[in-house]
């Protein structure tokens, strides 16, 4: 999987949407009680910040998980449960009625036909791995070239048992729902549809090019990403999530990484200096590296703790 494909699965887009282009089991998300899920070897990265009214706990989310993998730890169960207000870095993902006219305006582009952009090459290797998880051609061929790079990006991470309803936005959103707290999003999805649909035309098509070349990777390179989030790996994390970006494409990594993280960061700021008790669940490539958010925070004077 390249760089560039797991920066956007990983941290960018809430992937749920995407299984619908792609043959997977229905399932059902169900909030699952905090007292079986204590038991986890791993210990993704928990912080908290104080504020003189506030607290704010920081979390790093993973759009899609394995069933398999508890990430719940009793510090973390307590944040949850100590929290008024779940923010997220988009609310409605799985809401059809607002995903679908969307992806619709910025993903379809019938009159510009996909096999009209891409090389013959490209195109055999991309009819290649369509088949192997029963994507028609005719399912592609209208789709603008970021929309058919997410599509086939996730199809394998959905097929190896990753599922967008064991992801944590997923979890976390059924609990706070059903304590009928507020679950909040800092973006709208149309936006987060937008810094792909607003790409330079080449650096779409670059995008799909590298997500076909580097497709027999995916699976592999998911599960190392998913290890170092269980972890807490924040640096492993950051080489694999971010740091390739910063230096091969510095201007993607701007606009989609760096200059939402300084978003992100003065959000989170205005929740320290509020009142109550927050739990920010943002892709947990937004907290790593130089440009991440704890750095930001950082910077701006406020202390950060790891629990």
């Amino acid at each position: 999987m390249s760089k560039l494909r797991l920066i956007f699965a990983f941290t960018l887009l809430p992937v749920a949407i995407l299984g619908c282009s792609i043959q997977t089991p229905a399932q059902t998300p169900t909030p699952s009680s905090m007292q079986d899920q204590t038991q986890s070897a791993g210990h993704p990265a928990l912080w908290v910040v104080k504020g003189p009214q506030s607290t704010v706990y920081l979390f790093g989310s993973v759009h899609l998980l394995p069933k398999d993998r508890q990430w719940r730890t009793p510090q973390l169960n307590a944040a949850v449960e100590s929290s008024q207000t779940l923010w997220l870095e988009v609310t409605g993902a799985d809401d059809p009625k607002i995903a679908q006219p969307i992806l619709m305006e910025l993903g379809i582009d019938a009159a510009h036909p996909l096999s009209s952009k891409l090389s013959k090459e490209q195109l055999a290797k991309l009819d290649t791995e369509a088949k192997t998880f029963n994507m028609s051609e005719a399912l592609l061929e209208p789709m603008r070239p970021w929309f058919a790079a997410l599509t086939l990006g996730v199809a394998p991470l959905l097929q190896s048992g990753a599922d967008s309803n064991s992801g944590v936005e997923s979890i976390l959103t059924a609990e706070f729902k059903k304590r009928q707290r507020q679950v909040a999003g800092f973006e709208t999805l149309s936006q987060q549809f937008h810094f792909f649909a607003d790409l330079p035309p080449k650096t779409e098509l670059d995008y799909l090019n590298l997500t076909i070349d580097d497709f027999a990777k995916g699976q592999a390179q998911f599960k190392q990403l998913v290890d170092a989030w269980f972890q807490g790996d924040q640096e492993r994390l950051d080489s694999i999530v971010d740091r390739q970006w910063r230096i091969e494409h510095p201007e993607i990594y701007e606009v989609l990484i760096a200059k939402r993280n300084r978003y992100f960061a003065q959000r989170i700021e205005d929740l320290i200096k509020g009142e109550g008790t927050s739990f920010v669940a943002i892709g947990a490539g937004h907290y790593v590296g130089p440009d991440g958010v704890i750095a930001l925070l950082a910077q701006d004077g406020f202390q950060v703790q790891k629990l």
